[in-house]
């Protein structure tokens, strides 16, 4: 997969991305994390991904996103092709580029595209940091620092004014990882007219009053934890039903919380997928799992609507267990 944007140092690469030059996967790779670069296989046509920027309305200011466009896009746009859109969200620490990097999800899409194990789809990954620090943290949500739940939604807007999107719920999904994972699950219960499917990887569910939080009042903090509202969804998900996968890792402290909140939505009609896989709070879990998420977003996309279909790919399920 070829990227498009301006050679910068790699130490600078994740502050400085933007503009229309190509590159490879690993042009802004801070850090391989152990991990070798990213590299497709021989043979593999790859995809591109795009480093674009949009004026958010809620933020009051211009912020960068990066789009993953499949092999075969200019001819498959041009013939009036429209497609499925996943987003993604990063954690904190964290930025966009992570996903392609560490993650290693533009050659995990353009091998199972060329496989034909996925169709085509343009997947989102924003930008959800408050300034320029690494570690800026926002839990992508409505708070003093910024209305960057409100800045999601800004996005998705632009992305269906840009690109050749399927503009409807059913066609699309939002995912991420540890905080990203816990935004996904918060912006997707709280909009269920734009996403029909979640996926949280490593996420939480309870917010604190800690970092964008710490003045937060009860009320506000209560508003921002699915675990403490989705009990009154009940009558909204038989509305729009949502399709949502949660996993973590067996060696992830919050483990039991992610059984025991898949259990609490599906109780009040969220059609639940919950597992655990080997591993830790960590890429290396999110980079193995990211090819079986991808399945998963994508099956949704095919059946076209979110009803109760089951996927392909079946991880064991876990037993909730009190915390």
């Amino acid at each position: 997969m070829r990227r498009r944007a301006p050679l910068v140092a790699l130490a600078l690469a994740w502050l400085a991305l933007g503009g229309w030059g190509v590159e490879s996967y690993a042009s802004h790779y801070y850090t391989y994390r152990g991990f070798a670069p990213p590299r497709d296989p021989q043979g593999v046509v790859g995809g591109r991904a795009v480093t674009e920027w949009a004026y958010s309305p809620a933020l009051r200011k211009r912020q960068e996103y990066i789009i993953y466009l499949p092999p075969g896009y200019d001819r498959l746009s041009a013939a009036g092709k429209r497609f499925p859109v996943l987003y993604l969200l990063h954690g904190s620490p964290g930025f966009p580029a992570l996903f392609l990097n560490a993650g290693d999800l533009g050659v995990a899409l353009d091998r199972l595209i060329a496989a034909h194990a996925i169709g085509p789809m343009l997947v989102v990954m924003p930008s959800g940091r408050h300034g320029d620090t690494f570690r800026d943290d926002t839990e992508w949500a409505n708070t003093p620092k910024g209305r960057f739940e409100d800045y999601v939604l800004d996005v998705v807007h632009t992305v269906d004014a840009t690109w050749p999107t399927i503009p409807d719920r059913a066609h699309r999904a939002i995912a991420g990882n540890s905080e990203g994972g816990y935004a996904a699950m918060n912006l997707a219960l709280h909009h269920l007219r734009t996403f029909g499917t979640v996926e949280s990887w490593s996420g939480y569910f309870r917010q604190r009053a800690t970092g964008p939080f710490k003045h937060a009042t009860v009320a506000q903090l209560a508003g921002n934890s699915p675990a403490f509202y989705a009990w009154g969804m009940a009558r909204a998900l038989r509305r729009q039903p949502l399709q949502a996968f949660l996993y973590t890792g067996t060696s992830d402290p919050g483990r039991f919380r992610v059984a025991e909140f898949g259990q609490e939505l599906q109780a009040v009609g969220g059609h639940v997928r919950f597992a655990l896989y080997p591993g830790h709070h960590a890429w290396r879990l999110w980079r193995d799992q990211i090819p079986h998420m991808l399945r998963y977003a994508d099956l949704r996309f095919r059946a076209g609507s979110v009803t109760g279909h089951r996927p392909r790919h079946r991880p064991a399920r876990i037993r909730a267990v009190p915390a």
